[in-house]
């Protein structure tokens, strides 16, 4: 990955099973508009924490949904052929697979995400 993209995606499993972590913590060490780094594996999929500034790219899961959760801040997701829909702090929302989809936020903004281990977050 370049160091210098505003992307910063990260798919190396940061946490083992039984080790602690602090969400807060990572997302106040992070100094990109867009980190996505994959937290924990528990069976088949990954939790991971965003930290998000600005538009993703729009982008699908062929064969995969995605669930998200704000920690922090307001996030909008854009869903193909619907109106945005916005969710505040305590608010979640699953993509389902094959649903073109873009996240975006104003504001810095703390999310995690539940998704299939295999998920490229670029999309397929």
């Amino acid at each position: 990955m370049d160091p210098q993209s505003p992307w910063g995606t990260f798919l190396d499993v940061k946490y083992q099973p039984l080790e602690r972590f602090d969400i807060q913590e990572l997302a106040e060490a992070n100094t990109r508009p867009w980190y996505n780094q994959t937290l924990v594996r528990i069976n088949d999929s990954v939790v991971r924490l965003g930290v998000i500034q600005g538009e993703y790219p729009w982008h699908k899961h062929d064969d995969e949904d995605e669930f998200f959760y704000v920690v922090e801040g307001r996030m909008l997701m854009d869903v193909e052929g619907r109106e945005p829909m916005e969710l505040s702090e305590g608010q979640g929302i699953s993509v389902p697979a094959g649903t073109p989809h873009r996240p975006r936020a104003h504001e810095r903004t703390i999310i995690l995400m539940v998704e299939g281990a295999g998920i490229v977050p670029t999309g397929d």
